[in-house]
Formats: structure tokens, sequence, C-alpha cells
């Protein structure tokens, strides 16, 4: 058997030598109000308008999206809306009123890659469930815990998914945001796994679920 030495696990890889593994991608056409003001509560970059087209890219190894991000920037006209660098993962938000520049910068990038979109990882639903009429107790908790989103009233209905890769959890937002008149209480994208949390009126978080469940579907058949 083939031990592997210490400095063959150390050794730093430079420049273009390094593979990279695209985990997600997703390409969001208009940002609905709800999730680009959710985005601007934990951005620390250039925050995202209603209105803006998004791109939303994770890579593994995570220092890896240091040099993408780099390339991102120079091939067009993009703000850099966030960049997370973990042990393992590294993700970036680009995102511009024309949807042009956005499209452009990332297909620089898979070029830089020498990949393509359909090469990312697919869409796991860890778990989906609608709780109607959240009791007073339940409500109060999930708001002191999601501070950076809007509350739950007593009474509502809610609807939580969980995915991985996490990244995907925005399109699934985004969609559900377009579908139905909701609530967006969370939609935490960074880390294992993603988790959304939509809250209203029972018929709502029917429509709004069944609108984020097939954007996965989607994603798993086809480059959005």
């Amino acid at each position: 058997m083939l031990h592997e030495t210490s400095s063959q696990r150390t050794r730093p890889h430079d420049g273009d030598s390094a593979v990279i593994a695209l985990r997600t991608f997703v390409y969001i056409d208009s940002l609905q109000p709800q999730l680009a003001s959710y985005m601007g509560t934990v951005s620390q970059g250039f925050l995202p308008k209603p209105g803006d087209s998004c791109a939303w890219l994770e890579v593994e190894p995570g220092m890896a999206i240091h040099r993408l991000t780099d390339v991102a920037l120079k091939a067009a006209q993009v703000h850099l809306g966030q960049m997370v660098v973990e042990r393992a993962f590294g993700s970036m938000v680009i995102h511009h009123r024309d949807q042009s520049n956005v499209l452009e910068s990332s297909q620089v990038v898979f070029d830089r890659m020498g990949t393509t979109a359909r090469a990312r990882q697919q869409c796991r639903v860890a778990w989906h469930e609608i709780i109607r009429g959240i009791s007073p107790d339940h409500a109060v908790l999930i708001n002191r815990q999601n501070r950076k989103g809007s509350m739950i009233l007593p009474g509502q209905s809610i609807f939580i998914l969980e995915t991985e890769p996490a990244g995907y959890i925005i399109y699934a937002a985004n969609e559900a945001e377009k579908a139905a008149n909701i609530t967006l209480c969370e939609a935490h994208a960074v880390g294992a796994f993603g988790r959304l949390t939509l809250a209203g009126r029972e018929a709502d978080i029917e429509v709004a679920a069944h609108a984020a469940l097939s954007a996965v579907e989607r994603i798993n058949q086809r480059t959005p």
C-alpha cells in the first residue's frame, strides 16, 4: 500500500497547479427584496440591491477562492458581496445590475478552472418540512436565534429546508420569494449545510415550499 508522506500532505500548491473542485454554483437573474436585504445583513463587501443579478460560487479547497475572486473581479464590472474562506471550502458572491456582467465574470472563472457549471456537485435535500400553526414559545425561540431575518408570528406556518452543499439554499430562497407572499426568516448558505426558514399563511407556505423544492430539482437537472 502506498502511504502519503508528511511532506506530500503539507506541500502547498502554487498558481494553476492546484486542483480546484466546484461544489456550488447558482445564478440568480433578479434578487428578490427580502433575500437581497437578508444578504445585506451578513455581507462584508458591497451590499446587493433588489433586482441585482447574482452568482454564488463555492469551491474546494477553501483558499482557492482568493484566486478565483481576483479573476472574477478583473473579468467584468461586478461587485463582491461576500467572500468566505473556511478550512475546507471557500465561497464568493458577485452581483451587478447588468446580468451580462455577472454571466461574463462567471464564465471567465469557469474557463480559468477548466470546468463548467455542469461539473458542480448536485444538491442533496437533507430535510424539508412544513409546520402549521406554530406555537408562541416555538416562534419566540426561533426569532431569538435568527436575528438577521424577519420574525415569525405565532399561529403562522413555517417551511424549513436543509441542503448540501449550503450555497444552493440561496437559489431556493429566491424562487420561493418569487412564488408566494412569505416572510424570509433565515437563509443560511455557508458551512456544511444550508438552512432556509420561511413563514406565512398556510396557503402561501405551501406554494413557497413547492417553488423551493422545484428550484432544487432544476439545479440538478440543468445549468441555470
